[in-house]
């Protein structure tokens, strides 16, 4: 018997998909939220502009 074969064929594998895909976009939000409330000098320190963020 081959490994596909016998691999285990999970009813949650679509929903963890989704699940992991919510997490990066909430993470991304939150990041660019916390960047939107940095100042203009703060955002220089780290070399964005105002108009890179988006």
């Amino acid at each position: 018997m081959e490994f596909f074969e016998n691999r285990h064929k999970g009813p949650f594998t679509g929903f963890i998909f989704l699940w992991r895909k919510f997490q990066a976009m909430r993470l991304r939000w939150q990041t660019r939220k916390f960047l939107r409330a940095l100042s203009d000098e703060q955002l220089k320190d780290l070399g964005l502009r105002r108009e890179e963020l988006g």
